[in-house]
């Protein structure tokens, strides 16, 4: 029987939570310690307790040795965390972005390259039976494709100080963007070509800008927008956004509607697991006959039974496991990971710039 994965988990946000319960629970995984920066004077998780606690990242990679590190910390951490993690031997689980700047990306890739170690990134969207399905769908309505794609994120209590402690690291559309325009980036096949921005800054309790936009062009011709805000100030109306459009007709993700919020609790759109639920996919064929009516009605093909937020955590640790004893070659999904952080960059770039930013 395979002994299993020592795995350090850095970072118990609600990220690092969910994943560290993926790993308290597979047995293919065993925790060797928790490390934040106050994580002794934050509550654990009940399934969580009795594991050794760490405040300091260093002493716990050289006190623990781990085969396996998760980072799952502030993006501005993330690349030098998993280098060192790499340096000592380990292999990493690294939620995204792969770093905060494209030069940081490169290194973390060319590091795990060097080391021989096995880097999987947290692109959730990727072990997502409904977002699988849903690109699946869309490569088949021809060229070139139309991508219509956001993610706004009403505001409050908990979440409100969360948005406002993240943007100190990464704006909006660089945080979730990575994710969308990886989806357009499957979808098209293509190669980006340029970029272009917008945003505005509507929340004085942060300097940078809490609201963004950005268009990509790809080199078949096809185009797509991302859009999202955080802050108390977002609209919960058209805040989930997911279609795309071809010659043959389009497809959408249709999200669970349910009343999403009183004003005075958690927003819906800032539910974590509303960001990728949904109740079903519309497929909608393009068809018409000689009296230019539809030949064809719309498909809806039902995704109440999709996985939870928890259960998508626990797929990418499966998955990180595999990669790391069955050594799964992983160049495309390090390349990706680059690429979508390339693309949402540039789109910093463009706002700051005022300008449209051509990719090479």
């Amino acid at each position: 029987m395979m002994q299993p994965v020592t795995v350090l988990v850095v970072g118990l946000g609600n990220m690092g939570a969910s994943h560290a319960s993926a790993y308290h629970r597979n047995p293919g995984f065993r925790i060797v310690g928790l490390c934040s920066r106050t994580i002794r004077s934050k509550p654990i998780p009940e399934e969580l307790r009795g594991y050794p606690l760490f405040e300091d990242y260093q002493d716990a990679l050289q006190t623990l040795t781990p085969a396996a590190v998760s980072i799952n910390t502030w993006p501005d951490t993330h690349a030098d965390f998993a280098i060192r993690a790499m340096r000592a031997g380990a292999h990493v689980f690294m939620e995204k972005p792969i770093g905060t700047s494209n030069a940081e990306a490169e290194a973390v890739v060319a590091t795990a390259v060097a080391t021989g170690r096995k880097l999987v990134l947290g692109y959730i969207l990727r072990v997502h039976p409904s977002w699988v399905k849903f690109i699946e769908i869309g490569r088949t309505l021809g060229k070139p494709l139309v991508m219509r794609l956001n993610l706004n994120q009403q505001s409050s209590g908990p979440a409100w100080i969360g948005h406002k402690n993240l943007i100190d690291s990464l704006t909006p559309i660089v945080d979730c963007g990575v994710h969308y325009v990886d989806v357009m980036c499957q979808l098209t096949g293509a190669k980006p070509v340029r970029v272009h921005g917008i945003g505005a800054a509507l929340w004085g309790e942060v300097a940078r800008q809490n609201y963004g936009h950005l268009h990509v062009t790809f080199d078949d011709g096809s185009v797509g927008w991302y859009e999202a805000g955080w802050g108390p100030m977002m609209s919960e109306t058209a805040y989930f956004v997911k279609d795309v459009i071809g010659p043959k007709g389009s497809v959408s993700l249709v999200p669970d509607d349910r009343p999403r919020g009183t004003g005075t609790g958690l927003s819906g759109s800032a539910d974590i697991e509303k960001h990728t639920k949904t109740d079903a996919i519309r497929l909608h064929h393009a068809d018409v006959g000689p009296d230019k009516h539809f030949t064809r009605a719309d498909e809806l093909i039902s995704m109440e039974d999709e996985p939870g937020h928890q259960e998508l955590c626990d797929r990418e640790q499966a998955l990180f496991l595999k990669a790391i004893r069955e050594d799964l070659d992983l160049t495309e999904a390090m390349a990706a990971g680059v690429n979508s952080l390339r693309i949402v960059l540039a789109a910093e770039q463009s706002i700051a710039e005022e300008r449209v930013i051509r990719l090479d």
